[in-house]
């Protein structure tokens, strides 16, 4: 059968046809396929469970580590998709079993590709911009923590600067990579997907329930049910570790919408991404992140800004008489209500408690020019010193976070990086002349600037997949710059040979 050529359709093709023929008919290959069909049956029989694990490892695992290194543009897919599903899916397995763990190994693989691949081209032109400085010395400044001699715990700062340190190595992965606008609108539905996802279990978790492996992670910590049980309401954080890294992502996801409907595409897009946009602002209402909702009005003042002509203003004008009219509208609706709060700050007893806390701090701070170390609050200041007085401050802000463990220098270090990306990025946002381009690098201004304004209340870019999404977005910034300097200089080059070719026409 396999020799007649009349066949084909039956055995699929020429290709399955080849295959079988020539690939696995070889003495060798069945002799492989034998020797490792018996290696499969004793390692399952010996080891069990184990067994399958280690096969599975071997079958699957080995593959995809060989494709994320070889394949970046796989690596990176996987990197997002980990980072969006590590936390929900650790909410199903065993708190022994290390899943943080796989986010470093696909950072390092990643990283390892990189140096791989630029090896070869050995071109550091990419990186030639004030961005890349001001990531490259906030970096070293994040590895100096080690030899912080007020520190209270070098451990603290090993388990720390995985998620802060080596994170901010992305950047550099990204503007190498990232090469074509093609990967760049990828990267965009692949984020909004996502987002769209999480937004979905959020939309579940409110109006038919907890899952019940979620509902046994969130009752299983006391601490955990008293942060997210608030006046009779369960805030809902969807497939995030928490509710301010749920709504945070929904206002960017928001945001990217929005920017990209300025854009030039066709109607029944602008409307799936309308729809998409308002999905996340109405699912954001859940999470009872008074934070977030002053995010959209500031990032569509920039946008505002950056665009600014008749059609958008009117459009201002029209959101802000809204905006205006939600926050004194009288309601007996807690959502709403919760909503109003975040506009008078004065009037949150939590937002006082946190004033005050910070207060406290200030002496601290002003005494210490290079803090208290690198993750000498939060969870591993409580776990690896948990006697200090920093492992008991909850510093809520991300700047107050920064402040205290890497001092008022690490602080001036780190608003300088922000100003340094937001001041390249709307620089770039006027020079270039793609308008696709021009229209992403403004979304990733927007998201940016959110990112910057939620900072302040809450700390933003601690967990993933913010932290992921942040580092994305600058070098997506940066790479919309080199695209369309490399398109304008091909144009150029272009115009030079049509004029040469018409004058010897001539």
């Amino acid at each position: 059968m396999l020799n007649d050529k009349t066949d084909n359709t039956r055995l699929g093709g020429s290709f399955w046809k080849r295959l079988l023929i020539q690939k696995l008919s070889s003495p060798l290959v069945l002799s492989f396929l034998v020797v490792a069909a018996l290696f499969v049956s004793v390692v399952v029989y010996k080891l069990a469970f184990i067994g399958v694990g280690v096969i599975l490892i071997l079958v699957i695992g080995l593959p995809i580590v060989f494709a994320i290194v070889a394949y970046p543009q796989f690596g990176i897919t996987i990197l997002i998709l980990a980072s969006f599903f590590i936390n929900y899916v650790s909410e199903i397995l065993p708190e022994e079993v290390p899943i943080g763990t796989l986010l470093d190994a696909i950072t390092y693989l990643l990283i390892l590709g990189f140096f791989i691949k630029q090896k070869g081209e050995n071109n550091w032109s990419y990186f030639k911009n004030p961005i890349s400085t001001l990531i490259i010395i906030w970096l070293c400044y994040n590895l100096a923590q080690a030899i912080n001699p007020v520190a209270a715990s070098v451990l603290a700062w090993v388990y720390t600067v995985r998620t802060v340190g080596f994170i901010m190595l992305m950047y550099f992965v990204f503007v190498y990579h990232i090469r074509s606008v093609d990967f760049i609108k990828y990267l965009f539905k692949l984020w909004l997907v996502l987002d769209f996802i999480a937004g979905i279990s959020a939309f579940q978790q409110e109006n038919f329930g907890f899952l019940p492996f979620e509902k046994k992670w969130l009752y299983s910590d006391p601490l955990r049910v008293g942060l997210l049980f608030i006046n009779g309401h369960m805030r809902k954080f969807g497939i995030f570790s928490d509710p301010v890294t749920f709504s945070y992502n929904m206002v960017i996801g928001s945001l990217l919408c929005v920017a990209l409907i300025m854009g030039n595409i066709k109607g029944y897009k602008k409307v799936m991404l309308g729809c998409l946009a308002a999905f996340f602002l109405f699912v954001m209402l859940y999470s009872g992140t008074r934070a977030a909702y002053v995010l959209v009005p500031a990032s569509l003042a920039i946008l505002a800004v950056l665009n600014f002509n008749r059609r958008v203003l009117i459009s201002t004008i029209v959101a802000g008489t809204f905006l205006v009219f939600l926050i004194i509208v009288p309601t007996s609706n807690p959502a709403i209500k919760r909503f109003q709060t975040a506009f008078s700050p004065s009037d949150d007893p939590s937002y006082n408690v946190r004033a005050e806390n910070q207060k406290k701090i200030k002496p601290f701070i002003l005494s210490h020019p290079f803090g208290g170390g690198l993750g000498s609050v939060g969870v591993w200041g409580r776990r690896f010193s948990p006697n200090s007085m920093l492992a008991k401050f909850p510093p809520d802000s991300g700047y107050v976070r920064v402040a205290v463990e890497m001092g008022w220098v690490g602080l001036i270090l780190f608003c300088t990086l922000f100003y340094v990306v937001l001041k390249n990025g709307i620089n770039y946002f006027f020079r270039i002349r793609d308008p696709q381009l021009k229209n992403y690098c403004m979304a990733m201004i927007l998201v940016i600037f959110a990112f910057n304004i939620g900072n302040f209340p809450q700390q933003a870019l601690v967990q993933y997949p913010s932290n992921i999404l942040f580092y994305l977005a600058i070098a997506i910034i940066v790479a919309c710059m080199r695209l369309d300097t490399e398109k304008q200089k091909e144009q150029t080059v272009e115009a030079h040979k049509d004029g040469v070719l018409l004058t010897k026409l001539n």
